[in-house]
């Protein structure tokens, strides 16, 4: 199952039943696990470890050192859990020492075809990068995110739960949960009402987190002032308290 023309280099360990295909490249200090597809000219190098049951395609770049131009080959890290669909060009980056020296991506996430995850970046699961999303460097990117085509998250900024960044955003602040964002800068619209529906959440629910949308971003209050009035929502309803965390940690600041 592995193609003979693949290069893969004495310190690399790969799993049980992985497929590697023409011209691949797999560097030193990369751990691969059971069930993994990998195309042909993909390169991985390390260190960095994937999980199991992963599909990479042709031409993507994984675990590359960064693009920051303080990086100076220290060995940081990559991690990348399960079940991870990684499309053509697609590049993602280790980590720098200038934060935890790693970038870390979940499990069951879909990467489309030239999408970026740079330096230290931290991607939760479930998460749709559509054609060329690019997130910079330590960008955190929350559970079940959508990146529509062409939108880009500036350094530092989180995306919280449930969100939706649309097509050509360009987001420089944190997005809080369950928020869609369009335009450059990116603004706030609307809640992801769809994406709540098709993962469970009760009609009440949804229509708590709308409530509390408009609290934040329709009645002209104070920040403290709106987190105070979404608080009568939070103990009934866990993602209106899952947005007030969120707005309540946020160092960059909010669209708003």
């Amino acid at each position: 199952m592995i193609h003979p023309s693949a290069i893969i280099e004495p310190g690399a360990q790969i799993g049980e039943n992985v497929s590697i295909g023409p011209w691949t490249y797999i560097g030193n200090d990369v751990v691969i696990g059971d069930n993994n597809i990998i195309e042909s000219h993909v390169v991985i190098k390390g260190p960095s470890v994937i999980g199991s049951g992963n599909h990479i395609f042709q031409f993507a770049s994984v675990g590359e050192g960064c693009q920051d131009k303080k990086y100076n080959n220290e060995p940081t890290r990559l991690v990348i859990g399960d079940n991870n669909v990684i499309r053509e060009c697609a590049t993602i980056h280790r980590g720098t020492i200038q934060d935890q020296g790693l970038t870390q991506i979940g499990s069951n996430n879909l990467f489309m075809a030239y999408t970026h995850v740079a330096h230290d970046a931290m991607i939760g699961s479930n998460v749709i990068f559509a054609n060329n999303a690019s997130v910079a460097g330590h960008v955190h990117v929350g559970d079940w995110v959508i990146l529509a085509g062409n939108s880009g998250v500036h350094q530092f900024c989180k995306i919280g739960d449930h969100a939706f960044v649309g097509m050509y955003s360009g987001v420089n602040k944190d997005v809080p949960p369950f928020v869609t964002t369009i335009g450059t800068p990116a603004g706030p619209v609307a809640i992801n009402t769809e994406g709540m529906k098709r993962r469970g959440f009760s009609p009440e629910e949804v229509m708590a987190v709308r409530r509390a949308y408009k609290t934040l971003y329709r009645k002209a209050l104070s920040l403290d002032d709106a987190l105070a009035a979404m608080a009568e929502d939070a103990a009934a309803f866990p993602a209106v308290q899952t947005m007030i965390d969120f707005v309540a940690r946020s160092e960059r600041g909010i669209l708003r």
